[in-house]
């Protein structure tokens, strides 16, 4: 169970920051980065959600937030489970299949694109595209951190933050009533 009394610790003055387990890290380590951006992109979605209450799509919101913070508590658990004498909260591949189910049902009511769609229509899906272009920085830096020698991150939690902002443009798309809102790049327009 999570206990915060004390908000301000002092520890972090130096620039490091603890995780779950293990020694201290930089706030510059692109282990803290990873997670940092996933809280990021939670908070964006937080933003979207202020536009939605009661609507359908806020309770998959809702759930992603969930999943963002298990997320959140994987990257920073990055030492293996023998190791930590207890397992450690990870992604799993049942959160993975439920937002590809929730991606197929919002997309089932969504006509296909013709055009790329510019970031916008309402302060909805303008909230959800800001959080899927922070997913997807998170999920570059998440593949930056697994290539790194001793490092790891789980195939689960790669293929769910990959899920997440496909989920989140969707989700955009549905709130600008379906896709019609939507405003679409028109190429070469101003030249």
């Amino acid at each position: 169970m999570v206990k915060l009394n004390k908000i301000y610790t002092r520890t972090g003055d130096d620039g490091t920051t603890g995780l779950a387990a293990g020694p201290r890290r930089s706030k510059a380590d692109l282990r803290v980065e990873s997670y940092g951006t996933v809280d990021e992109a939670n908070s964006c979605i937080g933003l979207a959600r202020v536009h939605l209450a009661g609507q359908p799509v806020d309770a998959m919101l809702e759930r992603m937030q969930n999943d963002f913070f298990d997320l959140g508590a994987d990257l920073a658990t990055p030492v293996a489970d023998a190791e930590l004498g207890y397992e450690p909260l990870r992604v799993t591949q049942a959160q993975v299949d439920r937002v590809e189910q929730e991606i197929d049902t919002l997309n089932a009511a969504i006509p296909p694109l013709k055009s790329f769609v510019l970031p916008g229509g309402s302060a909805a899906a303008a909230a959800l595209h800001l959080a899927r272009t922070v997913a997807r920085r998170a999920e570059r830096h998440m593949v930056a951190l697994a290539s790194l020698d001793g490092e790891a991150v789980s195939p689960e939690a790669l293929r769910y933050i990959n899920r997440a902002s496909d989920f989140l443009f969707v989700a955009a798309r549905a709130v600008n009533d379906d896709g019609a809102k939507d405003v679409l790049w028109v190429p070469g327009q101003n030249r």
